[in-house]
């Protein structure tokens, strides 16, 4: 069965959303008893999402060694062929630079192993073996707290991914195991990149570019930083919109990554 890999907090997001909203009541101005009574049109605006009513993501440990294995067991067939990830002697150190060419302008990305070992090696895998190259980013969201570009699935569905999955790591790992702080909503900074899951422990190709902050409880590991050069993109990307009514669809601009190269 085929699952939508998505954000599933936007909907916890829209409740904090519903909840700082404010309506006016309508505005009625009578004049004299010579003229007929005309009635203002309603104002409701919302005020602006106070970002510092949630948490912030937690420090990143320092890893225990400079190595670690992996599990990436198997999962829905994939979409595009593709050689599972290296599971031993995952390096836990420094960083990758990522180089996006997309239909929009280019993205640069620095992948940080440290965040997210696993995550990163899988990532790189697919970008060498050109898993990304040539789909669309099927997921543009634009509402206030929730200002994501969702990218990672050559079907363009949202639905798909590389045949195999592997457990969340930070933010998600940095809670002791039953802490409900977990499933508290924090911010995830504009400039982020992380990945996109269908639960707990699902991840597997798609990942999204936080271009606002954005609010979602901490279990969509966070393993890299996104460039100003691709944030300006990202940028010219959101005011095109959505193509779908609302704020949540396909981008109007639309966006294929190219190559992705590390």
């Amino acid at each position: 069965m085929m699952r939508t890999t998505t954000l599933l907090a936007a909907t916890g997001v829209a409740v904090f959303l519903l909840a700082g909203c404010s309506s006016n009541a309508s505005d009625t101005a009578t004049t004299s008893t010579t003229q007929s009574t005309t009635s203002a049109a309603p104002t409701t605006t919302a005020p602006p999402l106070d970002m510092s009513q949630f948490g912030v993501l937690p420090p990143v440990s320092e890893p225990e060694a400079s190595s670690t294995t992996c599990e990436y067991p198997e999962a829905t067939p994939a979409i595009r062929d593709n050689t599972a990830p290296a599971t031993d002697g995952v390096s836990t150190v420094g960083t990758v630079d990522v180089a996006i060419t997309t239909s929009q302008g280019p993205i640069g990305l620095t992948l940080d192993r440290a965040e997210a070992p696993c995550t990163v090696n899988s990532f790189t895998s697919l970008a060498s073996q050109g898993y990304f190259d040539e789909t669309i980013c099927h997921r543009l969201t634009t509402t206030e707290g929730l200002e994501v570009l969702q990218c990672g699935d050559p079907s363009g569905q949202g639905n798909r991914g590389p045949g195999y999955e592997f457990a969340n790591e930070y933010p998600t790992t940095a809670y002791p195991v039953g802490d409900p702080a977990a499933s508290e909503p924090v911010v995830y900074p504009r400039g982020t990149v992380a990945m996109a899951n269908a639960g707990p422990d699902t991840n597997g190709s798609q990942f999204f570019l936080v271009y606002e902050d954005s609010v979602l409880p901490p279990q969509y590991t966070v393993f890299g930083t996104i460039d100003e050069e691709g944030l300006a993109t990202l940028d010219a990307v959101a005011a095109a919109g959505v193509s779908t009514p609302g704020n949540d669809g396909p981008p109007n601009a639309e966006v294929t990554l190219q190559s992705v190269t590390t």
